[in-house]
């Protein structure tokens, strides 16, 4: 029995939970200056970044759900390539976090193992359902991204590019799985794929 699928995936929890992020690119707007935001503005952008921390954590889970389940070479090299990203977000996100005084969400355990688990059954049900999912998850947090921004204090300008970058890296996914012959979900998995993001990020605001 090949163990090595297992301990990768392993692995990959253990890094995303519980070790510190790395970055290969400079985190953006590292260079612009810090905006004079109250204590109250700080708070409420550490709880946005939170939430958008645990975004990266499920975006995680579910590259590793699918690319364990997944039966095409080439699809499971694209989602290691995109995690690979993704973990640079984590890193963004995590400083920001740090710089504001907050903390990540406790409940980023709960989180992975949610999302790796609808990784799986997605990767499980073949390549097309399995970039359509990967499509219209990355469509979905360009939008949640969008409401983020217009949530920012206007001066604070570090975070907003921060939330920028982040989503055109997604749009660059979402179109890559459409392109790699992802097919658009039902109508019905769209609402409740949304729905549950909901959820995730109104418990992750606050916890």
């Amino acid at each position: 029995m090949n163990l090595d699928p297992l301990i990768t995936v392993l692995d990959n929890a253990l890094r995303t939970i519980a070790a510190p992020p790395h970055s290969a690119r400079p985190v953006p707007g590292g260079d612009l200056p810090e905006a004079g935001l109250d204590d109250t503005q700080k708070r409420h952008v550490a709880r946005l970044m939170r939430v958008n921390h645990v975004g990266e954590v499920c975006a995680q889970a579910l590259y590793a759900g699918q690319a364990l389940t997944s039966r095409d070479a080439g699809v499971q090299a694209a989602l290691r390539e995109a995690a690979q990203e993704e973990t640079e977000h984590l890193a963004w996100t995590a400083q920001r976090i740090g710089e504001l005084g907050g903390r990540t969400s406790l409940l980023n355990p709960v989180w992975y193992a949610g999302s790796f688990a609808l990784g799986a059954v997605a990767g499980a049900l073949g390549d097309r359902v399995n970039l359509g999912f990967l499509a219209e998850t990355e469509r979905q947090v360009y939008d949640h991204l969008e409401d983020h921004l217009a949530r920012l204090p206007q001066q604070d300008e570090r975070s907003a590019a921060i939330l920028r970058q982040m989503q055109s890296d997604e749009d660059r996914h979402r179109q890559a799985a459409l392109k790699g012959g992802g097919g658009e979900l039902p109508k019905p998995v769209q609402e409740a794929m949304r729905l549950a993001s909901g959820l995730m990020t109104r418990t992750a605001y606050w916890v």
